[in-house]
């Protein structure tokens, strides 16, 4: 996966500024379920904001974790809020 350039890591910042968490990380932390979940999230909404509402003193090392195992960007971390970016596939790619 590419990584994103510091001016497109700005504009995803002031994209994410005006989102809602979409989804939050719980009791049951960084579950196939929560990923199955955030994977079809992310399918529908590239930019997505995820609240730690458990788990806040591990949320420096989950949120890596989270992009990682999403196959996202993490674009930023501010208190309690992570924001993770995966552009959406290209549909028609033409096999080398």
């Amino acid at each position: 996966m590419l990584s994103l350039t510091n001016a497109q890591v700005r504009d995803l910042k002031a994209q994410a500024q005006k989102l809602k968490a979409s989804m939050k990380v719980g009791k049951e932390g960084l579950s196939p379920q929560f990923l199955a979940a955030l994977d079809e999230v992310l399918k529908h909404h590239p930019l997505v904001k995820v609240k730690f509402d458990e788990f806040k003193e591990q949320k420096k090392e989950l949120a890596p974790q989270l992009a990682e195992k999403s196959g996202s960007h993490l674009v930023t971390r501010v208190g309690n809020v992570v924001v993770l970016y995966r552009p959406k596939p290209i549909a028609a790619q033409q096999p080398e």
